[in-house]
């Protein structure tokens, strides 16, 4: 576990199931036009796959999936580092945050524990945020935890059959 005073970002475990979709329906309409997997159908046996999927990635350093908590224990989001490519030791890092509880710094949070995570914890040099130039809110929380904004990439996501632009942020290990 890792841990601020307000939140924990915790390893997912069979018993997220229910919480993770209960978090993705009820944020459906913001996550539908960012996350193609996420549906308003998204069920406890999905959120189950991606848990399985994200245990069996941990020790093939091919994936870090977390989920967000508060102190209280209710599940805030996910993040994690997946895209990860070993050769260049860089990483994609991702992140949401359910619809109640935006706007109150927990993205932020998450990123800075996640970032401090990771360069204490991997040899990963070089983290990516690559939201889309459409995602306002994901290039708020990218420059509230100092990444560097590096350009506009063209067509970048494919995101529900379209490609869209995104902006690439990124935070390197300090050295």
């Amino acid at each position: 576990m890792h841990a601020s005073p307000a939140i924990a970002l915790i390893a997912p475990v069979p018993a997220d199931a229910p919480d993770i979709a209960e978090a993705v329906r009820e944020s459906i309409l913001e996550l539908d036009p960012r996350m193609p997997w996420a549906t308003a159908d998204f069920s406890s046996d999905d959120a189950g796959t991606w848990i399985t999927v994200s245990a069996e990635a941990l020790p093939l350093g091919a994936a870090f999936e977390f989920v967000i908590r508060a102190a209280d224990g209710a599940l805030l989001g996910l993040c994690g580092l997946n895209h990860i490519d070993q050769d260049n030791r860089r990483a994609n890092l991702g992140y949401w945050v359910r619809t109640t509880r935006t706007g109150q710094g927990v993205a932020a949070a998450a990123v800075r524990l996640l970032v401090a995570w990771a360069f204490g914890h991997t040899d990963l040099e070089r983290l990516e945020i690559v939201p889309s130039v459409l995602n306002l809110r994901s290039q708020r929380v990218a420059e509230a935890v100092g990444a560097r904004c590096e350009g506009v990439q063209r067509a970048r996501l494919l995101l529900h059959g379209t490609f869209h632009d995104a902006i690439m942020f990124s935070v390197v290990r300090a050295g």
